[in-house]
């Protein structure tokens, strides 16, 4: 049995994917969770072979709870997303995704990708792969994503600061850059058009 761990918050779409997943006779939905925090705890604990992760959680994104988990435990993790930009399938791919596919696909197709994963295989669907070839490069750093990433929920500089391990006039120094390399006027701006470009 392939032992599947499921993510995402919205209550419907889990329970009619863990429902139709359960109808298969060689997957057991182990977990359903409702944001990232609880997908890692949960994964932690009952160490499932495939999670199952939606991309926009509260709190840790899919792709955050891909991380901490490769960094802890040898479960593989498939990203499904409504919005499937290709900044962020580059984000995925380089956190050790293993899966990643839109949420239109059907759950028989999803249950081969769980088998796929589970044996050892990637799957990047095919349209999102063309986008993300091309698509254009994010010009900030790793670390200036970083700050944006910290703050994309209006936290204060001090706030970006304490998350990143950082001083505050290093932050200002970052957001100053950032501000100009995509000549915009505020931060929220930034962070909204790297949302937009998938760069976050």
């Amino acid at each position: 049995m392939i032992r599947v761990l499921l993510a995402d918050d919205e209550g419907m779409i889990r329970s009619a994917l863990a429902a139709l997943l359960r109808l298969e006779d060689d997957i057991e939905v182990v977990a359903e969770c409702a944001d990232g925090e609880q997908a890692v705890a949960e994964a932690l604990r009952l160490r499932p072979d495939v999670c199952l992760l939606d991309l926009e959680m509260p709190g840790l994104d899919g792709v955050q709870v891909a991380e901490r988990l490769g960094r802890e435990i040898a479960t593989r993790c498939v990203v499904v997303t409504r919005h499937a930009r290709p900044g962020v399938l580059r984000r995925a791919l380089a956190s050790g995704v293993s899966g990643f596919l839109p949420k239109s696909r059907g759950a028989d197709e999803v249950a081969a990708v769980i088998r796929r994963v589970a044996a050892g295989a990637r799957y990047v669907d095919p349209e999102i792969a063309a986008d993300a070839l091309s698509d254009e490069r994010s010009p900030l750093t790793d670390r200036e994503l970083d700050v944006l990433r910290a703050g994309r929920r209006g936290e204060t500089t001090g706030q970006i600061a304490r998350a990143l391990s950082l001083a505050p006039g290093t932050v200002r120094n970052h957001i100053s850059v950032i501000l100009g390399k995509l000549s915009v006027a505020t931060r929220q701006q930034a962070v909204l058009l790297a949302e937009e470009r998938g760069w976050i």
